[in-house]
């Protein structure tokens, strides 16, 4: 299976923002963007040229990508789904990807990042609807219900993590037990619940040229 191998922290240098791919460490002191905002490589201190309207679609497209952890192939399918369904071709993108078995694990805070959470998933810890599921990009519906399972030490972990990221928040669209490690899910998500401040308009506009 493909995967993302560039380093985090240099993604977020890199985009010139922070991403939040590395869960607690990104609101830390010890987040190295707060200490080199400026891109990586020997030329990263030089001023930025001014952007084109294409390299500002592309970036907004790219930072998508990188927050969700998906490649420019599964990136793409996702948008041709979106743009086949009904209602705004952006906000359903965003639906599908909320949607994400990896991701809804990190937003029930089951797991500290993204990449951990898929991790899980990966392991076989999960479980929708009472079976097995071992592919992060699996894509949850409204009334599903999961649940993360494994021996007693794997759950006492599992648990330590919920409790320890109880203050970061689940979104309005799940129902979440940390107590019992089991999230249900009460409608589909929208755009505004993701939290993320992506003009989706700008990356439509980019797949229409």
């Amino acid at each position: 299976m493909a995967r993302r191998t560039t380093a985090s922290c240099r993604i977020c240098r890199g985009e010139g923002e922070k991403l939040f791919l590395k869960g607690a460490k990104c609101t830390s002191d010890k987040c190295a963007f707060l200490k080199r905002e400026y891109a990586p490589g020997q030329h990263g201190q030089m001023r930025r040229r001014k952007k084109s309207d294409y390299a500002i679609q592309l970036r907004e497209k790219q930072k998508v990508k990188r927050i969700y952890g998906v490649l420019e192939k599964q990136f793409e399918n996702y948008f041709k789904k979106a743009e086949k369904s009904k209602g705004a071709t952006g906000e359903v993108l965003f639906q599908l990807l909320e949607c994400r078995l990896d991701n809804l694990i990190f937003r029930a805070c089951f797991a500290k990042s993204r990449s951990a959470s898929r991790q899980l998933v990966g392991h076989g810890f999960v479980k929708v609807n009472g079976r097995k599921v071992n592919i992060p990009s699996f894509l949850v519906n409204t009334g599903d219900e999961i649940e993360m399972y494994g021996n007693d030490s794997q759950i006492k972990e599992l648990k330590e993590t919920a409790k320890v990221l109880e203050d970061r928040g689940t979104p309005e669209w799940i129902e979440t037990s940390a107590e019992n490690l089991a999230v249900k899910i009460k409608r589909l998500p929208t755009k505004k619940d993701t939290g993320l401040t992506i003009e989706e308009n700008l990356i439509v506009e980019l797949y229409s040229k």
